[in-house]
């Protein structure tokens, strides 16, 4: 089963990087502006955030198996049809799709690890779930890169839509394979609470990605103000509504709020981090995007070795795994900042990026089992799906944030990826700081879900 559930969520997170680093090629190839382009890749972000809690509740409520193939089907139409498409909108409308696919099978990845593996096995499950994120997100722009330079069939961008297809129908062949959780009949979607965090979710991501390049009209003021809106009374209503999308055990418990902050915070750095490396090496350097990708190759290679290490290194360390990972990071930022500026410093920049991968694999394979071990009891559940979504909103905020201190008045280039790499020095220190508040605490895995199904099945 674990095979099945992790190539899905590999894909999902593939599709984001691979795409960002064929950006350019479709721009020139579609005819499209800046916007349309930035749609192009904010749309997939945008749905996928939107329905990750929502999708979570319908898994309990239809079956964790049914909502995950009803999921990569969806996604893998949509990247089909992106692959195809004649122009800019319905390039955009495929990305809306391949967003919608991706968010609805996220949480049941998540649930059919808890679901179906023993005890004594799901804390190494959950480490596999976190490397394969790593993998995935680190892969993307080397492998979209490779698919660019190649130019299959003289097709130029459009191989890279169609990168994902391979691996979801193996998915969809290997679903078989999943267990057959019932759904619980009795249980009531809360219509009200779905509608408010979608559209909260919405109102955020799509400023967020889209309004530093539109010079912050009124619209993205006026959309953070519905989001604050939407989500305040989505929050305040959560003890009042019979079945809520989220137990209210969530804001009760401080251990579910720290973790949940803490996945949070640390992706205001990674994908920002990423995004500005590889934008700084192709628009300052110059640097194709093969040539970046393979700059960034020691990061990725060295994450996949963090990633092993890291079950061994929770067992005897704990959390503090995690604030050394976060600190080792905040070094490299600060380590990178001065080597970009030269042929030679990136030459010497090459082991410092292997050793903040090593501690990027070690903290994602390894931070989802720890948050979750520390949270028992009836908001255990509920955790388990804001995580993914805590995942997405900080990559949205982190990416803009980044791209403001990027974009912000400097002197050159080198001073402008400085001030970029100070963002990502905070944004790792306040993750370290919140991981100091971790305790390791042995204990019964927290089972996902609210239906009695939940540890029927087995891998």
């Amino acid at each position: 089963m674990l095979p099945v559930v992790l190539s899905a969520t590999f894909v999902q997170l593939l599709n984001v990087t691979a795409a960002q680093v064929a950006a350019p090629a479709i721009q020139a190839g579609l005819g499209a502006g800046p916007g349309a382009v930035q749609l192009v890749l904010a749309g997939y972000t945008l749905t996928y955030a939107c329905l990750l809690i929502p999708a979570a509740r319908l898994g309990d409520r239809y079956g964790y198996r049914r909502l995950f193939v009803a999921g990569t089907v969806v996604f893998t139409a949509g990247s089909v049809a992106g692959a195809f498409a004649p122009d800019a909108a319905s390039l955009i409308t495929a990305r809306l799709v391949q967003g919608s696919g991706s968010g609805l099978v996220a949480p049941q990845v998540l649930s059919l690890i808890h679901a179906a593996t023993p005890a004594a096995r799901r804390s190494r499950a959950l480490g596999s779930y976190g490397a394969t994120m790593a993998v995935a997100s680190l892969a993307g722009p080397l492998i979209g890169a490779l698919v660019l330079s190649a130019d299959l069939f003289g097709l130029g961008w459009r191989p890279v839509m169609l990168l994902t297809v391979p691996v979801a129908l193996a998915s969809l062949a290997g679903s078989t394979a999943l267990p057959r959780s019932r759904g619980a009949d009795k249980l009531r979607v809360d219509k009200l609470g779905a509608l408010l965090v979608t559209v909260g979710a919405g109102a955020l991501v799509l400023p967020l990605t889209l309004g530093r390049e539109a010079g912050w009209p009124w619209w993205t003021w006026a959309g953070f103000a519905v989001a604050v809106a939407a989500l305040a009374h989505f929050v305040r209503s959560l003890p009042h509504r019979p079945d809520p999308l989220i137990h209210p055990a969530v804001l009760r418990d401080w251990s579910a709020r720290r973790g949940t902050l803490l996945v949070f915070v640390f992706n205001t750095g990674v994908p920002s981090f990423t995004y500005l490396l590889f934008l700084h090496l192709q628009s300052a350097v110059g640097y194709s995007p093969l040539a970046a990708a393979l700059t960034s190759a020691p990061f990725a290679a060295a994450a996949v070795f963090g990633s092993r290490a890291a079950p061994a290194l929770v067992r005897r360390h704990g959390p503090t795994v995690l604030t050394v990972a976060s600190l080792v990071l905040a070094g490299m930022c600060l380590a990178l900042a001065p080597l970009v500026g030269s042929a030679a410093g990136r030459q010497a920049a090459l082991p410092v990026l292997a050793v903040g991968g090593a501690a990027f694999g070690a903290f994602t394979a390894s931070v989802f089992t720890l948050v979750l071990a520390e949270v028992h009891g009836a908001a255990a559940g509920s955790v388990s799906g804001l995580l993914p979504t805590a995942q997405q909103l900080g990559g949205s905020i982190g990416v803009t944030a980044a791209g403001l201190a990027y974009y912000a008045p400097a002197a050159d280039a080198d001073t402008a990826f400085r001030h970029a790499m100070l963002y990502q020095v905070v944004a790792f220190t306040i993750t370290a700081l919140i991981s100091l508040r971790l305790r390791h605490r042995p204990g019964p895995e927290p089972v996902h879900g609210h239906s009695s199904h939940s540890g029927e099945a087995r891998i």
